[in-house]
């Protein structure tokens, strides 16, 4: 399947989400409730709602997208392949996915394209789509999947690929990018933190360096599955500030 893949027409994706309230106290009452029951089914017995509620973030239903960064491969004049990174952010969530939408939609007029993300079928496709619905905005065709037979769902999936049918446990993309020896550079936060960057520090630009990192992770691992040259630094191009 890869094999007949044009690279040019997948969009690399990861997103960064956090809770959609700084700490369970600002909940409304309703949503306290709400969230003691989805979080009684993971919680441990001496935790409470309150404990585990910066994991609310990873839940469509509670949390909220602060960044999603994509990656597009493009041909450079050299015959080698360059990437391209581009960031939509914010505070505003609504703001952010029309943007990301309005870019998709002109993306799709021009060519047939893929959406690529580590463990994405799981977790980033159906989460940007949920977050569409909520804040009203009308889902891409490219996310727009029920109903659709699976060989024509257009979602590339590097954890997926990996397993080889094997259903068994999660492979992360920083495992997967150590034994692919494809160079990162040292982070100084993880997933886990993204939630305290966001509330406590208000360091937004800090997560959208993350989430673009994992862009770039993600399509060096793409090129190793198709057993590619890797993409070189001085390839690598960000236009988030443009």
């Amino acid at each position: 399947m890869l094999e007949k893949i044009d690279l040019t027409k997948i969009l690399f994706l990861d997103i960064e989400t956090v809770p959609q309230f700084s700490s369970f106290d600002e909940l409304p009452e309703k949503f306290k409730d709400l969230w003691n029951k989805k979080s009684s089914y993971f919680r441990k017995e001496e935790e409470t709602a309150e404990d585990v509620y910066k994991r609310a973030g990873i839940y469509a239903e509670f949390g909220k997208i602060v960044c999603i960064s994509v990656g597009i491969i493009k041909n450079t004049d050299e015959g080698k392949y360059g990437l391209r990174i581009k960031s939509f952010f914010g505070h505003n969530e609504k703001e952010l996915l029309g943007d990301f939408t309005e870019m998709i939609n002109k993306l799709a007029e021009k060519k047939e394209i893929y959406l690529c993300a580590h463990n994405g079928k799981e977790f980033d496709f159906p989460y940007i789509a949920r977050r569409m619905l909520v804040n009203g905005i009308s889902l891409p065709e490219v996310l727009n999947v029920p109903g659709k037979k699976p060989w024509d769902v257009p979602f590339l999936d590097t954890m997926e690929l990996w397993k080889f049918g094997d259903y068994k446990h999660f492979t992360s993309l920083d495992l997967l990018a150590y034994i692919f020896n494809i160079p990162t550079p040292k982070e100084d936060i993880d997933g886990s933190q993204v939630g305290d960057v966001y509330w406590q520090e208000e360091n937004l630009q800090r997560i959208v360096e993350y989430c673009e990192k994992d862009v770039i992770a993600l399509v060096q691992l793409f090129l190793r599955y198709k057993s590619f040259p890797l993409i070189e630094n001085d390839a690598i191009e960000s236009v988030t500030n443009d």
